[in-house]
């Protein structure tokens, strides 16, 4: 018996979201359409975040090339030295 009361009496929050469904089919489809297309363009389009972090990488790559081409070419010259 309990569980057919319960029930019974709707929550405010699913009357509340229950009208916010009924309000967002009253916009037409060429406006929903808008709205889907322009979420869309923002979750494919790269953003600066992503280019930054590209050519962050990059750098990091090439500070490490040139690192390590000096390590090995200084520690040459030092030997070169010690043999003289």
């Amino acid at each position: 018996m309990g569980k057919k009361d319960a029930s019974s009496v709707k929550l405010p929050v699913d009357q509340y979201r229950k009208q916010i469904g009924k309000q967002d089919y009253k916009k037409t489809k060429p406006a929903l359409r808008a709205t889907r297309l322009k979420a869309e363009a923002k979750r494919s389009a790269p953003g600066i975040r992503d280019t930054i972090l590209i050519v962050v990488a990059v750098l990091v790559f090439l500070l490490g090339v040139y690192a390590f081409f000096y390590l090995n070419l200084s520690t040459e010259l030092d030997l070169d030295a010690d043999m003289d």
